[in-house]
């Protein structure tokens, strides 16, 4: 075994450890915390494959934009731990179930001949012009491109599902038609109106005496 292993396995171990604590966490902060170690030793973890694109992006995406906003959310909501809690054992068994379906899944798809894991193997050496982001950009959009468009349409329907889910129709709020804005003509704005001739009050008393 050579340094970097070692370095890999302390990695992995951290990892492994943080990702356990985001789930056990009593605390949601310290479960926040937990992630963004998790996200930092991922982030080595890239760098030990030579993807210094992505362990980048995952420090200044992750760590420094959205797990800053749940720590703020996370910070300033009051949230009731007791009731958090409540039904934990209830969904334990089920949850169990669908955590080793989606771990034999993952062992299945890592597995493959397109990820290798049990063909352990020294990277080829890269030529003096290689680009690893280059070479990102060029493997989603050519042999993982449906797995990528796949990934894409499942986000998007979890972002509209987000929004169904939390919107709320209020009858004192005001909204605008924008079929109606788009209707509108300028006879329905304006309006003109033919007025006489003001005449000064004081020219007519002179005009009387």
């Amino acid at each position: 075994m050579i340094f970097q292993d070692y370095v890999f396995y302390a990695l992995a171990i951290i990892l492994l450890m943080a990702g356990l604590r985001v789930i056990t966490a009593r605390n949601p902060v310290h479960a926040a915390l937990f992630l963004v170690l998790a996200f930092f030793t991922a982030a080595g973890i890239w760098l030990l494959l030579e993807a210094e694109f992505l362990a980048i992006a995952l420090v200044l995406v992750y760590v420094g934009a959205v797990m800053v906003l749940f720590l703020f959310v996370v910070m300033m909501l009051d949230i009731n731990l007791d009731k958090l809690r409540e039904g934990f054992w209830d969904y334990l068994p089920m949850a169990g179930f669908i955590g080793v379906l989606m771990a034999a899944e993952m062992v299945m798809i890592l597995g493959t001949k397109h990820f290798g894991l049990a063909r352990v193997s020294a990277p080829p050496p890269h030529l003096a012009g290689y680009s690893n982001t280059a070479e990102l950009g060029r493997q989603l959009y050519t042999d993982y491109l449906m797995p990528f468009e796949l990934a894409a349409v499942v986000l998007l329907v979890a972002i509209v599902a987000a929004i169904a889910l939390t919107l709320r129709d209020r009858k004192d709020s005001k909204f605008i038609n924008p079929a109606e804005q788009v209707r509108v003509k300028r006879a329905d704005r304006i309006r003109m109106v033919s007025m006489p001739a003001e005449v000064e009050v004081a020219d007519t008393e002179k005009a009387k005496s």
